[in-house]
């Protein structure tokens, strides 16, 4: 699979992909004989942990730390995880900040429904 196959496959764009590669946050990408990139459906895998842990706000700085773990193979694996658990520990205390956010519009939106009197500014 060519780039523009794999950016439609996991989300992120070519120059994004290339961005990855030239900083070091991808495995060796295969060339053909024509020296265009080619995807497998491994490094298809990677990008899209890539897109979303980039999509869900993890620092460029801790993906690079964790695609080089990566690179180490097994002896990776644990301090890896734990990257995974911290970051899927601030992902739910942000859920938690936006359901409050969500509940505070939710009764704005409410005291502007017509009823006839004043809404609160």
């Amino acid at each position: 699979m060519r780039i523009t196959e794999a950016a439609s496959a996991c989300g992120l764009s070519a120059h994004t992909i290339r961005f990855y590669e030239k900083s070091g946050m991808l495995p060796l990408i295969s060339r053909g004989a024509d020296g265009h990139r080619r995807f497998t459906p491994r490094d298809i895998e990677w990008l899209t942990l890539l897109y979303w842990l980039r999509e869900t706000g993890m620092p460029l700085r801790q993906m690079r730390h964790f695609t080089t773990l990566a690179k180490r193979g097994e002896a990776g694996v644990m301090a890896r995880r734990q990257i995974l658990l911290d970051h899927a520990e601030q992902l739910k205390e942000k859920k938690l900040i936006l359901e409050k956010c969500e509940d505070v519009l939710a009764l704005k939106i409410a005291s502007y429904a017509p009823s006839g009197r004043t809404a609160p500014e």
